[in-house]
């Protein structure tokens, strides 16, 4: 499976023996992303340092809990140059 969004939340938590929390959010809604320290080695500047990503991995349901554990992971940062960003003012 494979999912983009903004990174809204970046976790590491002292209790995880180095795992990575991360959150995507399109406009679909939010996914929870888990990062392995040794997928975290190979990918550290995209997990701590991107804005939008793009993670293929696993997709894990645990007790109605669902998350995408993380395979591959990819920078699209370059996207947001590519923005056309107006604000959309009622007033």
């Amino acid at each position: 499976m494979s999912a983009a969004g903004l990174v809204t939340h970046r976790q590491r938590p002292g209790t995880a023996s180095g795992v990575v929390f991360l959150s995507l959010e399109d406009e679909t809604g939010i996914i929870n992303v888990v990062v392995w320290p040794k997928l975290l080695e190979r990918y550290r500047r995209e997990v701590l340092g991107s804005r939008i990503l793009r993670v293929r991995g696993k997709l894990q349901n645990v007790e109605g809990v669902c998350h995408l554990v993380a395979e591959r992971i990819d920078c699209l940062d370059a996207w947001l140059a590519e923005l056309d960003s107006h604000s959309r003012d009622f007033c």
